[in-house]
């Protein structure tokens, strides 16, 4: 038999947040992004100083660690473009410490857009060019080749998997939506429908939510959450297929879920129970893949992505602002790339990521607090107002590009 496999897989993402950029500011001021900038929430070197101290450095510490604890263990990272532009100007040293993690052959480099767009479902051209420079980056940086890809929010559909097998990349990642799966386990590897090579793993939301979402949910029935308790469930999970999906942001570990809820602790004990426990192990994404062979196709014709209870683009895309948001800064893209000017591009991309499709979510209920949780502005409006000035400034400064004759 083989072995039962946990492919953890975590997503480490940081966005530039638009500041309070008001109607006043357009054609004076272009510092959408402003680190000096004070108003809630809003700062992006004090953010990132502040989750890198709560999520990145310790985390980080935990799995030099465990690497250096546990020969099996394994696991596959997915690192943005923003984050690492963030990174390389504020927080080196974590960066580093990513460089030494993935250095030790055990920590695999998932491939993603740089900016962390939504392009795919706009601008096939902006979102390939995206795909290279995030491969090219993680290249120039860890001297890494990615072969699976992850699109933005594991928004998936089989075009999108025709389109990666296409592209040479040997796996590509979803959700496991039950929807979709609907007799089968996400624990296995499938065939997208319409390729033949590449391959698909399919997240196990339920045991992955239980970490990313509720572990620190005191209303939560199984609160508090041991070691023992979760590898038994994982133990029992792999009686349907023994390839666990465990798919979460990177930032579950210390900022979502706080140290003081005794994550950190949690994972390690998790670890080294599961690699305690003859014939288990962890596997990279290319390890899953390379391990075992589909055992079937899956088809999703609707894109399924990883947020909210709908699992579909209604976070992003569910409210006339949020279409309106996507429409004029995509309608931008030709005459943006028809400039040459790096810095109007670099600000047309960093408007791309899709955190400030985001903010502008009016959902209600549980979807509606987790959209309030990650926001930085007193309402989905505010975020529209803010992100829809900082698109008229970028025309603004097109319009003068052409107008001063540049080339």
């Amino acid at each position: 038999m083989s072995q039962r496999a946990i492919t953890l897989y975590l997503h480490v993402h940081q966005p530039w947040r638009v500041r309070q950029y008001s109607v006043f500011d357009t054609a004076e001021r272009h510092d959408y992004f402003a680190e000096t900038s004070h108003e809630k929430g809003q700062n992006n070197e004090l953010i990132l100083r502040k989750v890198a101290d709560k999520s990145y450095r310790p985390m980080n510490e935990l799995l030099e660690r465990l690497l250096e604890r546990h020969p099996d263990f394994k696991l596959s990272l997915s690192i943005t473009g923003t984050f690492i532009e963030q990174a390389e100007q504020w927080t080196p040293d974590v960066l580093e410490s990513f460089r030494r993690i993935v250095a030790t052959g055990r920590v695999e480099i998932v491939a993603e857009t740089y900016y962390h767009s939504l392009a795919f479902f706009y601008s096939r051209d902006e979102f390939e060019r995206q795909v290279k420079m995030h491969r090219e980056k993680i290249r120039q940086l860890f001297g890494v080749e990615s072969r699976v890809f992850r699109n933005t929010e594991l928004a998936y559909n089989d075009q999108l998997a025709v389109w990666a097998e296409g592209y040479g990349f040997e796996g590509i990642l979803s959700e496991g939506w039950d929807p979709i799966l609907e007799w089968r386990s996400p624990n296995y590897v499938y065939q997208p429908e319409g390729c033949d090579k590449i391959a698909l793993l399919m997240k196990n939301y339920r045991l992955s939510d239980d970490l990313a979402f509720r572990f620190g949910n005191r209303d939560w029935e199984q609160w508090p959450l041991s070691a023992e308790k979760y590898n038994e469930w994982l133990r029992v999970a792999s009686q349907e297929g023994n390839l666990i999906n465990l798919f979460m942001d990177y930032e579950t570990f210390g900022e979502h879920q706080w140290a003081d809820t005794g994550i950190f602790d949690f994972f390690e004990a998790f670890v080294d129970k599961w690699l305690g426990e003859t014939g288990n192990t962890f596997y990279t994404v290319s390890d899953a893949i390379a391990a075992h062979k589909p055992v079937g196709q899956i088809s999703m014709p609707n894109t399924v992505t990883w947020a909210d209870t709908a699992r579909d683009l209604t976070a992003w895309l569910g409210n006339s602002m949020q279409h309106e948001a996507m429409r004029h800064l995509y309608a931008l893209e030709d005459d943006i790339m028809r400039s040459g000017d790096v810095a109007l591009i670099a600000d047309w991309r960093r408007l791309q990521t899709s955190d400030h499709a985001y903010y502008m979510c009016t959902k209600y209920f549980n979807d509606g607090d987790v959209h309030a949780y990650f926001s930085p502005y007193e309402s989905p409006y505010d975020a529209f107002l803010y992100y829809i000035n900082a698109l008229r400034d970028l025309r603004y400064r097109l319009m003068a590009h052409y107008h001063h004759g540049d080339r």
